[in-house]
């Protein structure tokens, strides 16, 4: 079976624009054709040496305009979790689409060892997706509040 792209409902088109630091960069990019995730790269001129259980925002070197309606979530990748415990560690991180400064990734190494970013490395992954704002309806009691079959049933009481 051929792997086709994923049907992108609604289709938004995102606007960039580099900054110095960023320049030479490529733009964050799907590996493959179903990925739901862009890759971020490190937009520094230097390398960095994350130390375990420290954590530093890495610049990606463009500012992002995302239409309203839509957020930017940004999410660790699994590979550098798995191999360096490096993560995000306010995952997903919400870049909302009245943002105007430079995209950075917070990452936080939970490995036992230093682990060293270099410019270009693919840090992060970024995925966009559709925002819905709520409205609250307050009431006046939790009795007006629309009964359910779980009810008050808390942590762990659907099962396993």
């Amino acid at each position: 079976m051929k792997n086709e792209a994923l049907p992108v409902t609604p289709e938004v088109t995102l606007e960039l624009a580099w900054l110095e630091h960023g320049r030479g960069l490529q733009p964050p990019a799907y590996q493959t054709t179903s990925a739901a995730g862009m890759d971020l790269q490190a937009a520094i001129t230097e390398p960095i040496v994350l130390p375990p259980m420290q954590r530093r925002a890495i610049p990606c070197g463009f500012i992002l305009a995302i239409p309203p309606g839509f957020e930017a979530q940004i999410r660790p990748r699994s590979g550098l979790a798995m191999k360096h415990g490096v993560s995000v560690p306010n995952a997903p991180g919400t870049i909302d689409a009245d943002y105007r400064g430079e995209l950075q990734v917070i990452l936080i190494n939970f490995g036992s060892e230093p682990f060293e970013i270099t410019r270009g490395m693919r840090i992060a992954q970024m995925v966009i997706s559709p925002v819905v704002q709520a409205r609250w309806q307050i009431q006046a009691s939790p009795a007006e509040l629309a009964p359910t079959q779980r009810g008050t049933g808390g942590f762990g009481s659907t099962g396993h």
